[in-house]
Parts: C-alpha cells; sequence; structure tokens
C-alpha cells in the first residue's frame, strides 16, 4: 500500500517524466460503465495481516455475531481470490515463506484462487520504500538478479511442492519507483528490467500459466502509468499483466474513478496486455461511500472484457486501528462492513 512519501514521490516522478511519456490522444473517459463481470473475474482481497491479527487474539464474525474463520467470511462475501505479500527475511516472521505457506492453505483449501506478491524487502516495499533485503545489502547488480530468481523460484516452489495453485505472481510491489534501491531505481530502467526479467523467468519456470504482474500505485495518473511502462518496455522488460492501486478520497471518489478507467483502457490499448486493480480501500466509516466506489470500479475493470481481470480490496479483515491502518472493512465487533457487499456477485 502507497504511503502518503509513497504518493508523493509517484507525484512527482509524473510531474517530471511521466506527462512525456508519449504521444496520442488520451483515451476517452466512460462515465457509465455498464460491462457485468465474467465468470473468471476475480473478486479479491489481501489478507496478509489475518495470522498475526488471530495470533493477537482477534476474531471474526458473521452477520449473525457468531466467530467464523476469516477466509470463509470473504467467500461469503463474494470473495474468490487472495493476494499474499511475500518478505524475505521479516523480523516477526510474518510475511516470510511458512506464513505465506499457511495462508495459502487456507484459501486454496475453500478454492480461493491466489496471488503472490512479491516486495524484494524485509519489509514494505512502495513508492517511498524499496530496501534491499538485510542478506542482499552488500550485493551488486549480477547477485541481485541472481537473488531475485532464486528467492522468486524457491517460495513459488514450496507453493508448488504443497499443492498450491497460483494464478498471479506479483515482481515488485508498487514499483513507480523502481525496486531494491539503488540499483534498481527508475534512475536505471536497464537494471530494474533485468531484476523484473529474473523475476519473470522464476514465475514461469514454477508456474508456466500464470500471469506476472507489474503493479504501480496511483493508478489515475496515466501519465505516470506511460512514462513507466514506456521505459521498463524499451529497456526490455517482460510482464504478462499491469496491476494498479487505488485510494480515492471520499469526496471526489467519482472522478478518480473515471481517470483510473481511462489509464486502464489507455495501457490495454498501448501495451496489449490486461489490467487488474490489486489494491482498493477506503475510510473504514464510510462504509456505503466505499461500497458505491467499489461497485463503480468493478464496473470499469469489467468494462475491458477480457483484459479487466479483476478487483483485490487491500486488507479488508484489519481491525480498527489494526497497525495505524484506518481503510479496513471491519467494524468494532469484527464483522464485515457494507463496503465488502460490493463484492458480491
Amino acid at each position: 500500500m502507497a504511503r502518503i512519501l509513497g504518493l508523493s514521490l509517484s507525484l512527482a516522478l509524473a510531474a517530471c517524466g511521466g506527462g512525456g511519456g508519449g504521444s496520442g490522444t488520451p483515451a476517452p473517459v466512460v462515465d457509465t460503465p455498464s460491462a457485468k463481470p465474467i465468470a473468471s473475474f476475480a473478486r479479491g482481497a489481501d489478507v496478509g495481516w489475518v495470522s498475526a491479527e488471530e495470533a493477537a487474539g482477534y476474531r471474526f464474525r458473521d452477520a449473525a455475531n457468531n466467530v467464523t474463520d476469516a477466509f470463509a467470511l470473504l467467500q461469503g462475501s463474494g470473495i474468490n481470490a487472495v493476494r499474499l505479500r511475500v518478505w524475505v527475511n521479516p523480523a516477526d516472521g510474518w510475511n516470510g515463506l511458512d506464513d505465506v505457506l499457511a495462508k495459502a492453505r487456507r484459501a486454496a483449501a475453500l478454492g480461493q484462487r491466489i496471488m503472490i506478491d512479491f516486495h524484494y524487502s524485509d519489509t514494505w516495499a512502495d513508492p517511498g520504500h524499496q530496501t534491499k533485503p538485510a542478506a542482499w545489502a552488500s550485493h551488486d547488480y549480477a547477485a541481485l538478479k541472481n537473488d531475485v530468481y532464486t528467492h522468486t523460484r524457491d517460495v513459488l516452489s514450496a507453493l508448488k511442492a504443497a499443492g498450491i495453485a497460483v494464478e498471479w505472481v506479483q515482481v515488485g510491489n508498487e514499483i513507480n519507483s523502481g525496486m531494491l534501491w539503488p540499483d534498481g531505481s527508475y534512475q536505471h530502467f536497464d537494471q530494474l528490467a533485468g531484476l523484473i526479467n529474473s523475476g519473470y523467468t522464476a514465475s514461469h519456470e514454477v508456474y508456466p500459466e500464470a500471469l506476472v504482474v507489474l503493479h504501480l500505485a496511483n493508478g489515475y495518473d496515466d501519465g505516470l502509468y506511460r512514462w513507466f511502462f514506456d521505459a521498463v518496455k524499451t529497456a526490455g522488460a517482460k510482464w504478462d499483466a499491469i496491476g494498479m492501486s487505488h485510494y480515492p478520497p471520499t469526496s471526489g471518489w467519482l472522478a478518480y474513478n473515471q481517470k483510473i478507467g481511462a489509464t486502464m483502457a489507455d495501457v490495454v490499448a498501448r501495451y496489449g496486455k490486461p489490467v487488474l486493480v490489486t489494491e482498493v480501500g477506503m475510510d473504514r466509516t464510510q462504509a456505503a461511500t466505499a461500497r458505491a466506489m467499489i461497485t463503480d470500479l468493478i464496473g470499469r475493470v469489467a468494462a475491458q472484457g477480457s483484459n479487466g481481470l479483476g478487483v483485490f480490496y487491500w486488507e479488508p479483515l484489519a481491525w480498527p486501528g489494526w497497525q495505524g491502518y484506518t481503510m479496513g472493512a471491519l467494524d468494532e465487533s469484527g464483522k464485515l462492513t457494507e463496503a465488502m457487499k460490493a463484492f458480491v456477485p
């Protein structure tokens, strides 16, 4: 998820480079999306925090106030896919390999589809934070390419050995400014492309049919997407789908939805790749507004036809105030808010 620093950096990048990323008339904004999601449309949720919350004693409740399994609760609200972030050597173990495997098994047992989100860090990665894992800190670019390949391969191989299907693999998280700084920063697009391709190769070696996703923040900013994807394409990067983050304000959200809809239409036409919103969220106290926003957003993604793959809510199971986060979709009793009704088919 993009923090304020990441947002500021992304806007700065767009201002200095995004506006010049290609020519042509921007795609028109579609104000009234009418397409309905096809059966394979991903109605997803990022659930990276769930095991840590459970270990801290938090429980989740259904509409009848019964304590229930977190993954089953989401499934009952229309969620058919989950997104799991992976950190290399996290200090507390959460989001490390064992934790990811445990959550993936729970999702797979319910038939939920799985996206694996590689941060290539020991902690959060976003536009303002792309810190190398401690174990890789002294490695040069050649070594980092091998690190990315080996880490990606090993995590995915462990999932495959556990009998878990993986449908999407994110190579990097919100990489507007690159990843594994400074070697893979946006100032070295050739090296960034090499790191991306290491992850791409490893992903397809283990899961040949999985889609490798490159993910940026600020889906409303078409200039940013043109600037970034023109640059990595020129540098020879490989990818199968484009992921976007979307955190519109509660006031004026429709204008932001219109903008991300235009960005989606533009990048599909420009790069010939499908799109999905891998993160969306809104203030949990504005649940009715969030429901309207997500319903509209799902329609805009679905309007891309077979090139609109899905929408994932970021951490709907975050308890109010958990780690300072305020855009979950739980109330104070552990029940899902109205926001999640947007995902019910």
